[in-house]
């Protein structure tokens, strides 16, 4: 099998400001500039910053079970050695599909909001009706600008992490200043009357505020892209936690200045009528429509931040897979030259290309049925941390979570309570198309599974995961 004669031929490349420009970037995509104003709107001003910060708690809980595992085993794959080690074969197979799902629905994800992006900066470009889509009118040019964009993005990670990351770096920064010329414009010259009403009460408070709670999953998932590329990250495994918790508290920061500042500069009537309330606010701050326009060039740079952590997450999943003989082997092969594993690359390429044909309905599908599998595979690290905590209390440890039973058992509870907003019942629940995606996603990586299985046979796998578990100890 060609897989079996390419171990640990990935190369530890990534520096902390690569990895935490990976992380940060990731989880501070697009959504920022389009859901600010609705989570204000939902929960009011100060609603919606505490809704962040217990949300951003509760990731944070999650993220310290993946932070502890991540520096425990550095390997390329990140919750599926965890899984494999504690659950086993399946479960490995299972957390990691489900997680892998969710970073190919990011990554169509934005290659729908790319598009949609661009009708702000240029109004009226999209031409050429090509059909409907739920209602939808579907536009060539506005097709050929998202299909555009993940040929791109798909380009930059197949020659290689190093160019990958450079590209991440830079574009993360560009966001960061934008953001502090915001946020410190508007505490100069908002005003707090805007921030009228702190809460909203109009059903009840905590309504509003669980409204708000229900974005977070979807929004700060990316800190897990870290864990995929251990085998890439050249720093002290302990640091690798540590840079993991370092994402998400910053993630938290973020999120919770992008509200204050736009609450400061817009008030409920302006909220209401904006579409993009974020831009809108920072023309507000600098009474000049190229506020705006900048703040667009932000949202975009936060697409390209998200669009090129999660196709560096879902190549090194499905590598892993391949790799261990869960998946076929030909998506498991590395690139002779770039070292990336390519034909995973191109995998997320051919799938997030179709995305833009389904137009701007897209958006909402791809979410919904991504994010039920980030929170199932978050369940199940939660899970595999708690039994590695009971069942091998003397594995080292560089990262140690402390009151790990206490960590492990909340993040269990969360991330099940998460895994019920997606279910039937719910009033989040999976529509019959994202179901239909969904399920359609985990048949086909069953058949490909099965067919794995049969060609390769189990002993294969679990010898592949053995060396893998002993080439890290030697590691160390």
């Amino acid at each position: 099998m060609t897989t079996s004669q390419q171990p640990h031929e990935l190369v530890r490349v990534l520096a902390r400001t690569d990895v935490l420009a990976l992380a940060f970037g990731a989880m501070i995509g697009w959504g920022w500039i389009v859901l600010t104003g609705t989570a204000i709107l939902n929960a009011g001003s100060v609603g919606a910053i505490l809704a962040f910060l217990i949300g951003g708690v509760a990731m944070a809980l999650i993220g310290l079970t993946y932070a502890e595992l991540a520096a425990a085993m550095p390997k390329v794959g990140g919750e599926h050695v965890y899984s494999y080690r504690a659950l086993g074969h399946f479960a490995s197979f299972l957390c990691t599909w489900s997680i892998v799902l969710g970073y190919v629905s990011v990554v169509s994800f934005e290659a729908v909001a790319l598009p949609t992006v661009v009708e702000q900066l240029v109004p009226g470009y999209d031409v050429g009706h090509l059909w409907t889509v739920a209602g939808w009118d579907v536009k060539a040019t506005w097709v050929a600008v998202g299909v555009g964009g993940s040929l791109a993005m798909m380009a930059i990670n197949y020659v290689g992490i190093t160019t990958a990351a450079l590209l991440q770096k830079v574009v993360t920064a560009l966001i960061l200043v934008v953001g502090v010329m915001f946020i410190t414009g508007s505490l100069f010259t908002g005003h707090t009357t805007n921030m009228t009403p702190l809460f909203n009460i109009d059903d009840s408070l905590l309504g509003g505020i669980m409204s708000v709670l229900v974005m977070v999953p979807f929004l700060f998932v990316g800190f897990d892209v870290i864990p995929q590329a251990a085998e890439e990250i050249n720093l002290p495994f302990r640091d690798i936690g540590k840079v993991l918790i370092t994402s998400v508290l910053l993630a938290v920061a973020w999120y919770s200045l992008i509200i204050l500042g736009t609450s400061l500069m817009l008030d409920h009537g302006a909220l209401s009528g904006s579409s993009l309330s974020v831009p809108d606010a920072m023309t507000a701050v600098f009474n000049s429509g190229w506020g705006g326009n900048l703040m667009v060039l932000a949202g975009i740079a936060g697409i390209i931040t998200s669009w090129n952590a999660f196709y560096i997450g879902g190549s090194r999943a499905i590598y892993a897979l391949a790799h261990a003989g869960m998946l076929p082997a030909f998506l498991g092969r590395l690139h002779p030259r770039h070292r990336t594993p390519t034909n995973a690359i191109l995998l997320i390429g051919a799938l997030s290309t179709i995305a833009p044909f389904l137009g701007r309905p897209a958006l909402v599908w791809l979410v919904d049925a991504g994010g039920l599998g980030i929170v199932i595979a978050y369940l199940m690290v939660a899970l595999s941390f708690l039994v590695l905590r009971r069942r091998e209390p003397s594995m080292p440890r560089p990262f140690r979570a402390g009151r790990g039973q206490w960590v492990g058992g909340v993040a269990v509870a969360l991330a099940l309570g998460m895994v019920c907003l997606y279910l039937p019942g719910s009033p989040s629940a999976l529509t019959g198309v994202e179901w239909l995606i969904f399920g359609l996603w985990m048949l086909a990586g069953l058949a490909m599974y099965g067919f794995a299985l049969a060609r390769y046979g189990r002993d294969y796998s679990d010898r592949v995961m053995h060396a893998e578990l002993q080439q890290e100890h030697a590691d160390r």
